[in-house]
Parts: C-alpha cells; sequence; structure tokens
C-alpha cells in the first residue's frame, strides 16, 4: 500500500473510532470462561511478529488461516495445539483484511482493503494464484469475502456494489465481475458501509453487515436487491459467522458478539446470547470450530495503526 492509501486508510479509520473508543474507555466487559491452549495462555494464540491482525478463516480440520492487516501477510494455526506460525510473507503494499478457505481447491480468498484489490493463495504452496484489482486504490475498501458452490463475494466498505469471482470446476479462478446493490445495503453515508458477509447453504441468498447503519441484510445475488432482517440491531458490526440459521455478529469497539437465530425465510430475527471476555481486545472477525469461536483481536483501542506489542487468536465458547 502506498503513502497516499495508508494515509487514507489512517484518515478514514481515526474519524469511525474516535469518539466509540472515548466510551469504550470505561465500559467494563463481564469475562466469559477461556479455553485452554495448550503451551500458551489460556485462550490465546498469538500470531507471532505480527504488525496488526483483522481477518480469520477456518482451514481444515483444527487449522485456521488469518492476516496481518497491514502488512498483508497471512499465518497458519491450529486451535487444538495453540500455534501459529507465518505462512504467507506477502509482498509488500498488500493488505489481509477478510477471509474464506475454499475445501474443495485448497484456496484461501483474501479481501485487500484499501488497495482496491483481492488475492487467491495456494494454502498446498503459500502461492499467489490470482490478484484481482476491484477498483482503483483508496476509492474503495475491499473488507470480506464468502464463498458459494460457483466462486467467492466480497464486499466493498465505500462502493454499493459486490465483486464475484467465479471458479470452475478445477479449481481456477476467473474475471471477476460487479454486482450494483439496491434497497437499504446500498447505504454509502457512513465513513465505513457494507462490512462482513456470508451465503447460506444453498448460495441463493448472502447476508451482509452494515458498519454504517449497525444492520444485516440479505442480498439477492443474481439482482442485487436487498432488504434488512428485522429485530436486529448490532452497532459496530464488523465481521459475521453462519452456520445454518444461527448467525454471530463480531461487533469490534462494542467487544462483544451477538449470537443471533434467523427466522427460516432470513427475513428477522432474534438474539440468542451476548458472548464477551476479558481478553476481547477490539474484536473484528470470528471463525467457527464446533462450540468454539476463534476470534481476532485488531487491538484498535491503540491508535490506527494499532501500536500493540502482540496480535492474538481468541478462543471462546460460541
Amino acid at each position: 500500500m502506498n503513502r497516499t492509501f495508508r494515509t487514507s486508510f489512517i484518515t478514514r479509520w481515526m474519524r469511525r473510532i474516535a469518539i466509540p473508543l472515548l466510551v469504550l474507555t470505561v465500559l467494563v466487559v463481564a469475562p466469559a470462561p477461556a479455553v485452554a491452549a495448550p503451551g500458551h495462555r489460556a485462550g490465546v494464540i498469538v500470531l507471532p511478529d505480527a504488525t496488526s491482525a483483522e481477518g480469520i478463516a477456518k482451514g481444515r480440520g483444527s487449522t485456521f488461516y488469518a492476516g496481518d492487516l497491514f502488512g498483508g501477510d497471512i499465518f497458519r494455526g491450529d486451535v487444538q495445539r495453540g500455534t501459529a506460525e507465518l505462512f504467507i510473507d506477502a509482498p509488500a503494499g498488500r493488505m489481509a483484511l477478510g477471509m474464506a478457505f475454499d475445501h474443495r481447491h485448497d484456496l484461501l480468498f483474501v479481501a485487500g482493503g484499501f488497495t482496491g484489490q483481492a488475492y487467491v493463495y495456494d494454502t498446498r504452496s503459500g502461492d499467489t494464484v490470482e490478484t484481482y484489482q476491484f477498483a482503483a486504490g483508496g476509492s474503495s475498501a475491499i473488507n470480506d469475502v464468502t464463498l458459494t458452490g460457483s466462486g467467492a463475494w466480497f464486499t466493498d466498505s465505500l462502493q454499493p456494489v459486490l465483486y464475484f469471482v467465479p471458479l470452475d470446476e478445477r479449481g481456477t479462478p476467473g474475471d471477476f465481475q460487479t454486482l450494483q446493490l439496491s434497497g437499504p445495503a446500498a447505504d454509502t453515508s457512513g465513513e465505513f458501509n457494507l462490512n462482513g458477509i456470508r451465503a447460506d447453504e444453498q448460495g441463493q441468498t448472502l447476508i451482509v453487515a452494515h458498519s454504517g447503519t449497525a444492520e444485516l441484510y440479505t442480498v439477492n445475488p443474481e439482482s442485487g436487491a436487498s432488504a434488512a432482517i428485522d429485530g436486529i440491531s448490532v452497532p459496530n458490526v464488523d465481521g459475521i459467522e453462519l452456520s445454518g440459521k444461527t448467525l454471530w455478529a463480531v461487533q469490534n469497539l462494542s467487544n462483544q458478539i451477538t449470537r443471533i437465530q434467523l427466522n427460516n425465510d432470513l427475513t428477522s430475527g432474534t438474539v440468542e446470547k451476548v458472548i464477551t471476555s476479558d481478553l476481547f481486545q477490539t474484536p473484528t472477525t470470528a471463525a467457527r470450530f464446533g462450540n468454539l469461536l476463534a476470534v481476532v483481536n485488531a487491538k484498535f483501542d491503540t491508535g490506527i495503526p494499532p501500536t500493540a506489542d502482540e496480535y492474538e487468536v481468541v478462543l471462546v465458547n460460541g
């Protein structure tokens, strides 16, 4: 990321978090039971020498992938062993936000933030399979990604669009397409707008989180039409996770994750549980391993870029 992109990123994020961080400093968050991680602090897996953190994806078995937000590097870890190590030393200028793992072809799709890019990595070799320039750097923020049977969908926090990368049966990524959104998900009045994204099991409906409106929306992947999921308000929503009709919304500056039960047609939802932990430090994204959530601490409360001594994945009961 060049100096212009970095300045734009810092300026936008500082405007977004300045007031909420003042509130955050006086919040007292109730702890949740920590999960023991062998050889490490209970419930904590350190990303060694990371300079920042943001995204995470479940790989095969107990494997996870996590990213260095500003450095673009990718870490590979294991929630059972409680370990992580640098896996991909990304070329200079890349960023790493939301990510998703394709089990069929061992590919990792990574959103590239203010570069306007996305990356596809081969998790067997660590090689870059493809790089996409969705939009001009600085004018978009490629934030998160989800997979369907036909390809990968990416959100843009500054533009009212989704980007789609098709995959053929051999796992070869094709030329990307842009889907213009309509309805409430197309709102770009906030500093950051579309954020997390997940697809239902059939890939026929996309669910997006909107940081600006604190709401969740469904999106038709054919037409781009969107509709609100009624009954839900999730301030500071960031990444989301979905299993069947259960959705977890990570709320970064709120230092919590809200578990939501959606109705059958995804038109409304009810809050089942609010997950908190004294280990949370502005969590951004989560990956589910059975009853556990592996949650990335972005530590935006230390500044933008963050200045923490270390960055980690926190394990909590979901």
